[in-house]
């Protein structure tokens, strides 16, 4: 399945990425050039719909983990929401769900992780 990555303004401020296909080796490129280009813009809140992404490997996920690091280098962040079945579970496994805040709905990413 193809790639792909949509954004547009957050009504609240920040820019909503739509993730869809499958995010690996070959797509990541793609990833890091729109948050690259979005950060370049001056976009520091970067909110992540994981909702149709069907597969993410490792490469996916350090695509996230260096979209974060960019963001929080000038005042930023970058979170996830929506992701569903094996997307859902890497991220639990690999710790990112904690460390990136991920939540299935994300109302406010700004706000503080429950606890």
């Amino acid at each position: 399945m193809t790639f792909t990555v949509t954004y547009a303004q957050r009504d609240g401020g920040g820019v909503c990425l739509r993730l869809a296909g499958e995010l690996d080796l070959s797509a990541a490129p793609e990833l890091n050039s729109a948050i690259d280009r979005l950060i370049a813009e001056g976009q520091r809140e970067l909110l992540l719909d994981l909702a149709e992404l069907t597969f993410c490997d490792s490469t996916g996920i350090a695509a996230f983990v260096r979209g974060d690091n960019l963001a929080a280098a000038d005042g930023g962040w970058l979170r996830l929401t929506g992701a569903t079945g094996r997307v859902a579970r890497v991220l639990q496994v690999t710790g990112l769900a904690e460390v990136l805040r991920y939540a299935r709905d994300t109302v406010d990413p700004a706000a503080p992780a429950a606890s």
